[in-house]
Order: structure tokens, then sequence, then C-alpha cells
């Protein structure tokens, strides 16, 4: 069971994780992310030392998110993984939630203004992902294997952001659509 403390600095994780994802970085400061969890801004700084290290550690939560769940893809849907996994990140529920969507297609591009710690970090978590879906690819070398992949990943991050910025809906999912083939088809041949 957590203690108390332990349940504020979730609670103020959460807060930061949906107020970053959904307002980037510069778009929202430490009393509003204070106050969406619910705490003062002091207690904001006790648990979480600043702005800074609340965005760096909420950017590896949600890397570590897609960590956990590209496995269980591949394991569930098998050589359907990367259609499965299409479907899921193009889903109506994940394009309209920026708070709770994925953490690669809302902080990127926070990343890209960021110093080069964070970026390091990204680079690490956003390899292990890629690694982990080469572990599903079947055929072609590993180089081949490692484009087919950065390929996948980069179709449906900037994909997913296209759509969340077209305002028709028929046009989105046309594009959604679109993306999901292009990135099965990138992938090629899994197992």
């Amino acid at each position: 069971m957590l203690t108390k403390k332990e349940q504020t600095k979730l609670r103020m994780l959460d807060a930061a994780s949906r107020s970053f994802r959904s307002h980037g970085f510069a778009g929202i400061g430490v009393d509003g992310i204070a106050k969406v969890a619910g705490v003062t801004s002091g207690a904001f700084y006790a648990h979480l030392g600043s702005k800074n290290k609340a965005f760096e550690a909420i950017l590896i939560m949600g890397l570590d998110e897609v960590i956990e769940s590209v496995p269980k893809f591949q394991h569930e849907f098998k050589t359907e993984w990367v259609q499965a996994f299409a479907d899921y990140y193009l889903e109506s529920p994940h394009i309209e939630d920026l708070e709770c969507g994925c953490a690669m297609a809302s902080l990127t591009s926070e990343v890209v203004r960021s110093d080069t710690k964070l970026q390091a970090i990204y680079e690490q978590k956003m390899s292990q992902i890629t690694n982990l879906m080469i572990d599903g690819l079947a055929d072609g070398d590993d180089a081949e294997k490692k484009a087919r992949a950065w390929t996948l990943l980069s179709t449906l991050i900037g994909g997913l952001n296209i759509v969340r910025a077209i305002g028709d809906d028929a046009i989105a999912q046309n594009i959604a659509t679109s993306i999901k083939s292009a990135v099965v088809k990138a992938a090629g041949k899994t197992r």
C-alpha cells in the first residue's frame, strides 16, 4: 500500500502528465499543475523538484508505457500485431484525448525544444521502442528491420498529430485509414 506521500507524488505526476500532453511544456506552469493535482505549488516543488524534472519524469513514464505495450501487442496479436497496434494508436479515443494520449505524439515536439539531457533520454527510450518493434518484424537484415521500425513509428507519431489537427471528422478518418495501411505495408512481414 502506498503512503500518503507516495499517493500525493503520483497524483502530481498524473496532473503533470495530463497538463503537459494537453497544453505543452510552455502552456502550463507549476501553479497550474499544482492546482490540477489539488496541491500547493510548494508541495509540487517538494515532491518533484522543478517543472523540468516533472517533465522528465512524465516523459520517461509515457515512453515506458509504450515499451510495455509493444510486446503485449506482439504476444496477443502474433503476426497481426502491427495492424492491431495501428488500429489502437489511431482509434477515436486516442485521437481525441490529448491528456491521456500517447507520449510519443504529444511530447516529441516538446523534446525538440529541450536540453541535450532530455533529448538523450528520449533517444534511448525511442531506440528501445524501435528495438522491440524490430523483434516483431520478419525478413531482412537488421538494418532493413531498423529502417522499417523507424518508418512505422514515425508514420504513426506524425500521422496521429495530423489526424488530431484536422477539424473535419470524415477527412481525419480517411487519413487515419491511409496511415494504418501505410504502416502495415511499411512493416512488411511480421512474426
